[in-house]
């Protein structure tokens, strides 16, 4: 049984996998003069170590491939990997890197709301990892007292109900992105020597700014589909806060 001591912090988990290596691209891919400005490639082989480090110490942990760390290492691959190709040598950026950043921007949020609906009916289904899991829940005694009731057909609705609402906050989150990146980076000229800077300062402000015109909207949807799950859960098994949460 695990115990909230071997519980994985939420917080820490998608600092580690994800705002570091972000951070890290965003501060560290600069040809500067700064200590830490060590060009795009050495950045993202530098991003790339926090999550495939936490990747590797869950493994060995708990024999699971930690979602987290998954979505970190894409990430920074992507990011950094389109950051080379987009750079040229004289300093400027190909014409279609608002584009291509928009759409690799758009892309992670995308396939993760796609693989939310996709792994409902299997073995570990994304909102379980995410949202409904028995660190939050006491889902042996919510399982118990809907099969007890025999409400085994709206509890599967209400969790198919939640999944597509959880799944709907990453779609939200893909065209966020799109515009976000749109917006700070369709006017770069890319012809200009210094564009490959100018376009690692706009990609800041798209991490930056990321947290409030997508994080916000992300945590409204989240605390709907949280209410409309708990209030179910309620109406399902009759049972209340107390019983359907575990004690924080």
């Amino acid at each position: 049984m695990n115990t909230k001591k071997d519980q994985e912090n939420p917080l820490a988990n998608i600092l580690i996998n994800v705002l570091i290596p972000v951070f890290a691209l965003s501060f560290m891919s600069k040809d500067g003069n700064k200590p830490w400005h060590i060009g795009a490639a050495n950045a993202m082989y530098v991003a790339l170590v926090p999550p495939l480090a936490y990747g590797i110490w869950y493994f060995v942990k708990t024999k699971k491939m930690n979602v987290f760390s998954l979505l970190g290492l894409v990430s920074v691959a992507l990011t950094g990997g389109l950051t080379i190709y987009l750079w040229n040598q004289d300093g400027t950026v190909k014409p279609n890197a608002a584009v291509l950043f928009g759409i690799k921007e758009a892309c992670i949020p995308f396939v993760l709301g796609f693989a939310v609906l996709l792994s409902h009916r299997g073995k570990s289904p994304l909102l379980n990892a995410f949202l409904y899991n028995d660190s939050l829940f006491n889902i042996p005694l919510i399982e118990k007292t809907v099969a007890e009731k025999n409400e085994q057909e709206s509890y599967a609705k209400l969790l198919w109900q939640s999944t597509m609402l959880f799944a709907s906050s990453f779609a939200v989150s893909a065209v966020l992105n799109l515009g976000l990146a749109m917006y700070f980076l369709g006017k770069l000229d890319h012809t200009a020597a210094d564009a490959k800077n100018i376009y690692n300062e706009q990609v800041g402000k798209i991490t930056g700014w990321g947290f409030l015109v997508i994080g916000l909207p992300l945590m409204v949807f989240l605390g709907f589909t949280l209410w409309r799950l708990l209030g179910g859960l309620k109406k399902i098994t009759g049972l209340d806060q107390d019983g359907i949460m575990l004690p924080r």
